[in-house]
């Protein structure tokens, strides 16, 4: 392992890979401190830039926006209470009132440290756990990988958000997407209505694309456009001591922990982590009440869980190819796009392509830290960028972005076709993350299926009978039923309150 990872250093450490995850860290702060520009846009728009390099330069850049995305957050969260990513959420709780209190770069100070240490937890059990999950999962054949992939494609219930009819719909909506233009394995034409534009079907960059990042500019455009908070970071002062350090040790073990594991479990996120680590430092602090005016605790414990999620999050991609989150999607995009097979095979065919995203992961953290520190004041700048002037900018790196996969004009067509349907479907309450799931996922099941039944020559039921394959099977469907239960606990819950709250007015 300690070869391989070396190996992987040793590709990394060019000048262009150098300059490639310190472009991808400076671009994913920049991403993450503007509100409304998140680490998943960063990826989206960046996808086409990587298909002309090579994968450990795509992914090196990926990784670079993957991390500087996720932590550049923590600047709007603490000087304008606004999360840049939906990981930073619980840090405005506290960085907010710090700032207010004059203690800026102090809050600054701990949420950049936190953000560094959860991160370097995170990418050291990454590297400790993928390979050897990944070198069980060689034994799986079509059977195996068919159910794995349902399982994947179960997740779509804890993607769901609160609406699952709304999730299924989207995840079907993705597999029909899928289907257009030649099936695999016989290459015969589907639903392509005698357009020879869909003949190959829909590329996976312009739907990327055109989901997350077009129908965010769209939502945007709505937005009306608010006063920022001025800053001088001149006065601004970074003094933490030693001991305010280390009296955070045990917070930041336990908080990074609740991150690493809500991050290998699919479908849950940085999103989550932060508020769980906020919630569980609160609940167990001698000073509860103090929590929400100001104290380093909360900082820590936010940040802290949400770096620690993404090298969870990758754990499952990487050793199953099961995407855990909206980003990770994008980065199974990523891989594909590259010609790499997601899953198992990935570690055994592309082992080279794997620690170095490990060696990445792991420079990239390092340049994070380098950059928050030494370049805050440029990235408080970026905040006051009006949005009218942002908007148009990536709204071109987009259509230069989607034209530039093929050279065909159809692909922007259907870079507006989708960026209008996802705009459409974050308007009416459907997630994007579902579609995007079942247009991955969708052909590889299809494929899955055909081999196996052709080595079972058309019988169903190895596909039950295989012991992985029936393993994944029982979790796909209490992944379902774990889903439909919360959803009826929460229901009956809410009614209960409105009931409570009719009674007592009466």
């Amino acid at each position: 392992m300690f070869d391989l990872l070396i190996s992987g250093f040793a590709s990394i450490l060019t000048i262009k890979g150098i300059l490639l995850i310190v472009g991808g860290v400076i671009l994913g702060l920049i991403f993450g401190s503007i509100p409304g520009l998140t680490a998943t846009m960063a990826i989206a728009i960046c996808l086409p830039i990587t298909f002309g390099m090579s994968p450990i330069d795509g992914m090196a850049l990926l990784m670079g926006l993957y991390i500087g995305g996720v932590s550049g957050g923590l600047i709007p969260a603490i000087l304008l209470k606004i999360p840049g990513t939906p990981s930073s959420i619980a840090t405005t709780f506290d960085g907010y009132p710090m700032a207010r209190n004059g203690e800026a770069g102090k809050a600054f100070n701990f949420a950049i440290v936190s953000s560094f240490m959860g991160g370097l937890l995170s990418i050291i059990v990454l590297i400790l756990i993928a390979p050897p999950l990944g070198k069980v999962a060689l034994q799986f054949g079509p059977f195996e990988y068919f159910a794995i992939i349902i399982f994947a494609l179960s997740l779509i219930s804890s993607l769901s958000g609160d609406s699952l009819p709304k999730g299924l719909m989207a995840g079907l909506l993705g597999i029909g997407f899928a289907m257009v233009g030649s099936a695999p394995i016989d290459a015969f034409p589907r639903f392509t209505f005698g357009a020879k534009s869909l003949d190959a079907g829909f590329s996976l960059l312009p739907v990327l694309i055109g989901l997350f990042a077009i129908s965010e500019i769209l939502i945007n455009a709505e937005k009306k456009v608010k006063d920022n908070l001025k800053v001088n970071m001149k006065k601004v002062s970074y003094k933490v001591s030693l001991k305010e350090y280390l009296g955070q040790g045990w917070n930041w073990f336990r908080s990074s922990l609740i991150g690493l594991g809500i991050g290998i479990l699919p479908g849950i996120g940085g999103g989550t982590s932060n508020i769980l680590a906020y919630a569980a430092a609160k609940n167990s602090s001698k000073k509860p009440e103090k929590f929400g005016t100001g104290i380093p605790d909360g900082v820590v414990a936010s940040e802290s869980s949400n770096n620690a999620a993404i090298g969870g999050a990758l754990v499952p991609l990487i050793s199953l190819g099961i995407p855990g989150d909206t980003v990770t999607a994008l980065l199974l995009g990523g891989l594909v796009l590259h010609g790499l097979q997601p899953g198992p095979l990935l570690l055994q065919n592309n082992g080279d392509v794997v620690y170095a995203i490990f060696a990445a992961l792991l420079v990239a953290n390092v340049f994070m830290i380098l950059f928050l520190f030494l370049g805050m004041r440029g990235f408080v700048k970026m905040l006051s960028i009006p949005q009218n002037i942002l908007m148009p900018v990536v709204l071109g790196l987009c259509v230069v972005g989607a034209y530039g996969e093929n050279g065909r004009v159809f692909d922007i067509g259907a870079l507006f076709f989708f960026g209008l349907l996802g705009y459409l479907m974050i308007k009416f309450g459907f997630p994007l993350t579902p579609l995007v799931l079942g247009f991955i996922l969708g052909p590889l099941l299809e494929t899955n299926l055909r081999r196996g039944l052709m080595l079972s020559q058309g019988d169903f039921m190895p596909f039950l009978t295989s012991p992985i394959a029936a393993v994944f099977l029982i979790f796909t469907f209490a992944s379902i039923g774990f889903k439909l239960y919360s959803g009826w606990k929460k229901k009956r819950n809410k009614n209960n309150e409105l009931f409570n709250l009719l009674e007592g007015e009466q």
